[in-house]
């Protein structure tokens, strides 16, 4: 059996994320819990949410112990560029980046 979820357009830089996605990478589930428990960065809860819908897109009764975090990475999304106001009445470019996360698991 095999669930995947995707998680697009997130406001996280693919970089930040795939530091959590290497994490959790080929762990029992339930260990990816208990990891992504005490991980303290700014991605991590939309990574929990994302594998918690991949764990419900297998089905209803599956045990977590004997599921396995398969793949797990973090593509490139649009960015988004801002203006910050700068010297002299000039404006300079900034770029919001978005990243899309896939994560499936399997037995």
């Amino acid at each position: 059996m095999k669930g995947k979820a995707i998680a697009r357009f997130t406001r996280v830089g693919p970089r930040k994320v795939n530091q959590i996605l290497d994490v959790i990478r080929g762990k029992s589930v339930s260990q990816a819990y208990k990891l992504l428990k005490f991980t303290k960065k700014m991605a991590t809860p939309m990574v929990m949410k994302t594998l918690k819908s991949a764990v419900a897109n297998i089905g209803k009764h599956v045990d977590e112990n004997k599921i396995y975090v398969k793949e797990t990475y973090a593509g490139q999304g649009p960015v988004l560029k801002r203006l910050r106001p700068m010297a002299m009445g000039r404006g300079s470019i900034y770029r919001r980046k978005t990243s899309h996360v896939t994560i499936v698991v399997g037995d």
